[in-house]
């Protein structure tokens, strides 16, 4: 019997999906360290796990969103994506995430929450990637909404060999 399918990926940008800019801290600031970090609201966290896919980050926080984003979420430790090796400058218009992200999804289908998302990168991934995309652009003054998480769970539950439809 062969092996389902792997699951999608959701790469996950903090700065505006996760720390919106338009927000009042959630909590005061009780300790040293980055006055954004109140932003967080920790309920999100769960209902990521909650997704049908395998969370990575895709945010310049690199390797420190696990040791300072995750545990506030309670999230594991999850993998991340590395900026791009060579010095190549993108083409205009298309994010520099844009193809690190297609080249570590490979094959498997992806989302991206992300808030600097533009018409280049759909375009770019739309002809280049392989598999399906949701290329999400969340407003970066609200963070992560209802209806963010209500899209991403619909596209990817519509793609999870693993989950009841």
């Amino acid at each position: 019997m062969p092996l389902p399918p792997p699951r999608p990926l959701l790469f996950l940008d903090v700065d505006g999906p996760l720390i919106p800019f338009g927000e009042a801290a959630r909590e005061p600031l009780t300790h040293e360290g980055n006055p954004l970090l109140g932003r967080l609201d920790p309920a999100v966290g769960p209902r990521l796990l909650a997704l049908p896919c395998d969370l990575v980050w895709a945010t310049t926080w690199w390797h420190g969103a696990n040791d300072t984003i995750a545990p506030r979420l309670g999230l594991p430790r999850l993998p991340v994506v590395s900026p791009p090796e060579d010095d190549a400058p993108a083409p205009r218009g298309l994010h520099w995430k844009t193809r690190p992200l297609s080249e570590w999804a490979g094959h498997r289908p992806f989302v991206w929450l992300d808030d600097e998302i533009g018409p280049m990168d759909r375009l770019w991934i739309e002809a280049a990637h392989p598999a399906p995309a949701l290329l999400l652009r969340v407003d970066p003054a609200r963070g992560l909404t209802e209806e963010d998480f209500t899209a991403t769970e619909e596209w990817l539950r519509a793609r999870s060999p693993r989950s009841p439809r």
